[in-house]
């Protein structure tokens, strides 16, 4: 083993790095849990920006909420470099291919709180974004060559992403990892697991419906954001149910990410 790699694993198994990993994870529940209540007000007919971004809107417009979008970036990026570092030298547990497909993914998940880190930060330096984003990003795709296909692609991708999480929450896979975290009274946490990570994948299926759909009518303005998507939900037959389970999904996510940084073993 080289000097560098020692040094990583020591890094990643430091109690000041676990400390970095469990406030991403208690941030990401910060996050979605304003998705969750600004996704209440659309049920009550307000017009409010259910998004990412309306919801550090939402925090930066509260007592502190500067100091607390901070911590959030600090959190995202702690979460990333543990990440980091696990596709690096961690998942030693698992040999072969399965431990090459662990530290894939666990790169992924550093790239996005990566990416969460910054874009947190840019925010909190005061250049926001406005706008349904997802929408206009599609209508630049979609004016380019094959940028049609490559929307409706991309839709379809969210979708059996979306349609993966669900199975996997319903098959309550996540109940396994329960059993080396010393989770107090497992059933009820578990329950949460479900609803929260069935939401997620709902929520992600829904997203790649709308980008399916924009490709298929050649309408970059079907493509949707969070929350003009609840908002179109919401205008159906029924709609008020499925965005009630929606956001009840995404409070359950919140919560279960809270699960996560109390107990997700990290060493």
């Amino acid at each position: 083993m080289t000097g560098a790699a020692q040094a990583a694993r020591e890094v990643q198994g430091s109690t000041a790095l676990a400390a970095l990993a469990r406030l991403g994870l208690a941030a990401r529940g910060v996050v979605w849990l304003v998705v969750g209540l600004l996704g209440v007000s659309v049920l009550l007919g307000r017009d409010e920006s259910t998004d990412r971004q309306g919801a550090l809107r939402a925090i930066v417009e509260r007592p502190f909420g500067e100091p607390l979008l901070l911590v959030l970036v600090v959190g995202f990026a702690g979460y990333a470099l543990w990440r980091l570092l696990g596709a690096a030298v961690g998942h030693r547990d698992a040999t072969g291919a399965a431990r090459a497909g662990k530290r894939a993914l666990s790169l992924a998940k550093a790239g996005l709180y990566g990416f969460l880190a910054v874009t947190t930060a840019t925010f909190l330096a005061g250049q926001r974004a406005g706008g349904d984003e997802t929408g206009s990003r599609a209508a630049e795709v979609m004016a380019r060559d094959g940028g049609r296909w490559l929307v409706g692609g991309a839709g379809g991708a969210a979708v059996a992403v979306g349609a993966v999480l669900v199975v996997r929450a319903l098959l309550r896979t996540h109940a396994r990892r329960l059993e080396g975290w010393r989770v107090p009274d497992r059933l009820p946490v578990v329950a949460i697991g479900t609803a929260g990570l069935a939401g997620r994948g709902l929520l992600v299926a829904l997203l790649g419906g709308f980008l399916v759909r924009a490709a298929v009518l050649f309408d970059p303005r079907e493509a949707k954001g969070l929350d003009a998507a609840l908002q179109a939900l919401a205008a159906r037959p029924y709609g008020v149910v499925l965005v009630a389970l929606a956001v009840a999904g995404v409070l359950a996510y919140a919560l279960w990410s809270f699960v996560e940084a109390a107990y997700r073993r990290t060493g």
